[in-house]
């Protein structure tokens, strides 16, 4: 039971990570839905797992259960099946399942975290803090972390706006939360607000169904230091981008702090108003690359060294195996470790930690980036992540046109991309008519011929799903 709680904390830890990427899943859902399961068994195949009510159990299966599922995927290499018990439920000998008859996991780590007005001091990057202490400086990053480290220090004097561009996984959010956390050490009065641009969105549009948005106005122009982790969402999104216009003048001009991440430079931020591209540019602009491989080796030993991993004695071919193969992101760099010991406490510790157990610990994520081959999931994970929606959107029968468009733009790839049928494709996209994929197809085709923003958005996602 212990090595299970230990690897679904892991698969905990994965989840938690939506949270930072707004992806898949809110801060409050996190605590309310995933942070509420408890370990019952695994026995290779399905992991059983314990919430307390019912109707708790009934809203995990609706709208958590493919997370889950996936997170114990990425965790231990191979595909799981889950079953959630509540108070009521009855499994295998039909005895009754309650609190008492589980072994309580340990609390989740807390990853950083961020209440309405400020961000919590005691916020966490797994089982370390998010500090410049815990950020590992190499040439791929030494400007960007310098440029923060000084406005850390001197806020509203050294660079404003700092605007902060690179790719998922390289430690935007690391460097953001660092600055925030020593900010408020050091001037504890400071209205520090940390916001992501996806919430930015949500929280207006909550204000302007609720007719509050002079409290929404309050909330940000009263901040001292403003925080806008991945900006990139709010392009497209008029409203939005009026608003933030606005705030943004408002906090600059009365001399206060804004440090803002993306993606990719401004100038590269598709349906961005020209006005705020400027404004971005006002001050300085700070890139993080991929990681050279000293700095790559310099994480993992961190990491071991923050997670208190001495005790598996990971041998440095093994560290130099994982280091070699994953060159582009931190957060798998980081979370391979994590494979490769879920995958030790599996086998009952009876494998040795070597490159024989990280080859197949690490197998879906080194041979992917090795070969990569375009097939429909592939498309319809990439089109899903770019427009911040979920498969299972792209999949429905909404007709909005924040779904409709990138349905079709799935339908286009897909089409154009791999041998699959039509009849193949409607299946795929949740059972649609051939007739329905060739109509949405073609419109996409004929429609970035006359529209340049389309055709900058297509070309974007064409790059992810084949960088070659």
């Amino acid at each position: 039971m212990e090595s299970f709680k230990e690897l679904f904390q892991m698969v905990k830890d994965y989840t938690r990570q939506y949270v930072i990427d707004s992806k898949e899943l809110s801060e409050l859902a996190y605590q309310l839905w995933i942070k509420s399961l408890e370990p019952v068994s695994f026995d290779g195949n399905t992991a059983v797992l314990y919430i307390k009510a019912e109707f708790m159990k009934k809203i995990v299966e609706e709208k958590y259960l493919d997370l889950l599922t996936k997170a114990f995927e990425a965790v231990v290499g191979f595909p799981v099946k889950i079953e959630i018990l509540c108070e009521t439920s009855e499994k295998g000998d039909k005895k009754e399942i309650s609190p008492a008859s589980i072994q309580t996991s340990s609390p989740s780590p807390v990853l950083p975290s961020y209440s309405q007005e400020e961000i919590d001091m005691n916020s966490q990057g797994g089982e370390y803090e998010y500090t410049f202490s815990t950020f590992i400086v190499g040439s791929s990053n030494k400007f960007a972390q310098a440029a923060c480290r000084a406005v850390a220090q001197n806020p509203a004097n050294a660079y404003n706006p700092l605007f902060i561009y690179g790719g998922s996984g390289l430690g935007k959010t690391h460097l953001l939360y660092a600055i925030a956390g020593e900010i408020k050490e050091s001037r504890p009065k400071t209205n520090v607000i940390y916001v992501k641009g996806e919430e930015f969105t949500n929280e207006l549009i909550a204000a302007i169904g609720a007719e509050s948005t002079k409290e929404f106005h309050d909330k940000y122009r009263q901040a001292d230091v403003l925080l806008v982790d991945d900006i990139q969402f709010i392009g497209g999104k008029e409203s939005t981008q009026e608003e933030f216009f606005h705030t943004f003048n408002h906090l600059h001009t009365s001399g206060k702090q804004i440090i803002i991440s993306s993606d990719k430079p401004p100038r590269d931020i598709e349906t961005l108003e020209a006005r705020l591209r400027t404004r971005f540019e006002w001050g300085l602009i700070a890139d993080i690359s991929a990681p050279n491989y000293e700095t790559r080796m310099a994480i993992l030993q961190k990491k071991i060294e923050l997670d208190h991993l001495e005790k598996y004695n990971i041998p440095h071919d093994v560290l130099d195996y994982i280091a070699t193969n994953i060159k582009t992101n931190i957060r798998e760099l980081e979370g391979s470790l994590n494979k490769l010991i879920a995958l030790y406490k599996l086998n009952s510790y009876q494998d040795p930690i070597d490159i024989n157990l990280a080859t197949r610990a690490l197998k879906d994520i080194i041979s992917s980036k090795n070969n990569r081959v375009v097939t429909p999931e592939l498309i319809l994970d990439i089109v899903a992540d770019h427009f911040n929606i979920s498969v299972a959107d792209l999949k429905s029968n909404k007709r909005n046109a924040e779904i409709a468009i990138p349905r079709q733009i799935a339908m286009y790839f897909i089409r154009s991309m791999t041998d699959t049928s039509l009849k193949s494709i409607g299946i795929i996209l949740g059972g649609k008519d051939h007739s329905t994929i060739k109509y949405g197809a073609d419109k996409i085709a004929i429609e970035i011929k006359e529209d340049e923003t389309l055709a900058n958005t297509i070309n974007i996602i064409k790059k992810k799903i084949n960088p070659a």
